[in-house]
């Protein structure tokens, strides 16, 4: 069985995090632990735990698989994150976007 990727998963994590605008305070506040806990995950000097990776996903409010994507590779979770992303995208950008996958 091949070992995850913790280091990836630290920067997923950092990378939503910074995306919405939110402090490692904020978050480690929001599931109970404290700051340099988070700093921990997100710099590959711990492994997060599954609870702590829960917790960290429902702050977030994104998914398990969004942070864990790179991790395994199924249509859904690429769905899932292609998605995410285009539902901040303004109509006339989507339509773009439609217009670029129906040439590929």
């Amino acid at each position: 069985m091949q070992e995850l990727n913790f280091q990836q998963i630290g920067k997923n994590i950092r990378s939503a995090r910074l995306q919405q605008g939110l402090t490692q305070e904020y978050l480690a506040s929001r599931i109970g632990v404290n700051v340099s806990h988070i700093s921990n995950i997100e710099n590959n000097r711990v492994k997060v735990s599954l609870t702590a990776l829960v917790a960290i996903c429902n702050a977030l409010n994104l998914t398990v698989d969004y942070i864990l994507r790179r991790e395994y590779i199924t249509t859904d979770a690429i769905d899932n994150e292609i998605l995410k992303d285009l539902a901040s995208c303004s109509l006339e950008k989507k339509e773009k976007i439609l217009k670029i996958i129906q040439i590929l």
